[in-house]
């Protein structure tokens, strides 16, 4: 299981952000397997957290041609700056997990 973490300084959020943003989360999930995908946002900052089952997914949802689309709106209005980590999962516990 992989994670990619998306962390950005906000600029400015509008009504066309959140549409795509849902949009966006529902195409990683309905069309290239994202297992999760959750967002918060506090003041300025945001961050995404998306799982996936392997490398090759994340490399179709990155080269989506609306998430592409989105990319370069977040680039150009949205964030001041970002910051993308991709990340295996060796180990998950808690309370209720295995």
């Amino acid at each position: 299981m992989y994670a990619v973490i998306f962390k950005a300084t906000i600029k400015e959020l509008d009504e066309t952000y959140t549409a795509t943003a849902a949009r966006m989360r529902d195409l990683a999930i309905s069309k290239y397997g994202c297992v999760e995908f959750t967002t918060l946002t506090e003041g300025n900052q945001e961050i995404a957290i998306s799982y996936w089952s392997n490398q090759e997914q994340i490399k179709a949802w990155k080269k989506d041609p609306e998430h592409r689309m989105a990319q370069e709106l977040g680039r150009v209005k949205w964030y001041q700056s970002y910051q993308i980590q991709i990340v295996e999962i060796i180990r998950e516990y808690g309370e209720n997990s295995s």
